[in-house]
């Protein structure tokens, strides 16, 4: 285990934004992690968990505590099942499977950050979501002192959400077990539209999994959604807001708004969302309420590749960046009547 004090957390950041922990603990195994979080619970010290730090807003003035760095490794294939250390580069770990021929978390390749974030994000990008995947996750329970297994369906996963998101206080996650299909080198069926077209196939085709991975990659590096130190519009959390999921009564006054203010001719993207509800596009928010790529003139910024995504340009404050995650949120809840949620864990700050 290793010790810092008065340590920087903004490099631990895709941001790269963020002030200094009162102390910075890095643990490299699972009994580390747990002790490193017993200590701050038994002295009653504020912890933050900071995995790949691509889904973190840190204050200007950091964090009065303890920051624990997961830096856990390990990556183990037993026929279609594989099992993460929290730790594991996400990133990484989907190279590994494909290159061993299984299919189901292809499309989320390139996603920054590591194995243990992605249940409590039920991370999701090009028609996949981890909760298609996860069995088991091995996570240390807080409340009851001890580490448990919780399956799949007692994860409580949702669009971007799970029960360790609804409850961010009471569990740690140590490892992350996934069912994967062999499809004899095929991906699972192309569910996204977009990633169907780039593929040239229709959506429910099959296609070789490398090729699926490769043109996941290209739509997102189009997308500055790809990390790359020397491209600014990838200092960033990625898509920095969720899709608005609104009920048949939301929607309704919100497409007479779209209508108000684009024309009668105008459709707002909708997809199902359980019963009834129907979601929307945050990007066509954004963009529709006059927030177009590389909008501002500050240091913080939206990308200049996609309108999701609010960026560093390379000398901006937390502050910054929240002003500009403000002005969105006003500007769209004006516009169209809809009231846009951060999808990254702010820290010492809010919106």
């Amino acid at each position: 285990m290793h010790v810092l004090h008065d340590a920087p957390l903004a490099p631990l950041t895709t941001f790269r934004l963020g002030g200094p922990a009162t102390r910075l603990v890095t643990a490299v195994t699972d009994t580390e992690v747990i002790d490193a979080v017993r200590e701050a619970d038994d002295n009653g010290t504020p912890l933050l968990v900071i995995g790949g730090g691509s889904n973190l807003v840190i204050g200007d003035k950091g964090f009065d505590g303890t920051a624990l760095r997961i830096a856990t490794r390990g990556l183990e294939l037993r026929g279609t099942t594989l099992e993460l250390a929290a730790g594991e580069v996400w990133s990484d770990a989907v190279a590994r499977t494909v290159e061993a021929g299984l299919a189901g978390i292809e499309c989320l390749a390139g996603i920054p950050g590591s194995a243990g974030a992605t249940p409590i994000q039920n991370v999701g990008a090009y028609g996949q979501e981890v909760s298609a995947t996860i069995t088991e996750v091995v996570a240390y329970d807080r409340r009851a002192g001890e580490t448990v297994v919780l399956s799949g369906e007692e994860c409580g996963f949702s669009y971007r959400h799970s029960r360790f998101k609804s409850d961010p206080e009471r569990y740690v996650v140590l490892r992350v077990r996934f069912g994967l299909e062999d499809a004899d080198g095929l991906s699972a069926p192309v569910k996204y539209a977009e990633t169907a077209r780039a593929l040239g196939v229709e959506v429910g085709d099959r296609v070789p999994l490398a090729e699926a991975r490769a043109t996941v990659l290209r739509l997102r590096a189009g997308k500055g959604m790809v990390l790359d130190p020397e491209d600014h519009d990838t200092w960033s959390a990625g898509s920095f807001f969720t899709n608005p999921i609104l009920t048949a009564e939301e929607f309704a006054a919100f497409h007479a708004r779209v209508r108000a203010r684009l024309g009668d001719g105008v459709e707002p993207p909708a997809y199902p969302a359980g019963e009834g509800h129907r979601k929307t596009s945050a990007a066509w928010l954004i963009d529709k309420a006059g927030f177009t790529k590389g909008y501002g003139t500050g240091p913080a910024r939206i990308s200049t590749k996609h309108t999701l995504a609010l960026t560093n340009r390379g000398e901006a404050t937390t502050e910054d960046l929240l002003a500009l995650a403000r002005e969105v949120v006003a500007g769209v809840r004006e516009a169209f009547g809809v009231t846009l949620v951060n999808e990254p864990v702010t820290v010492g700050v809010s919106l």
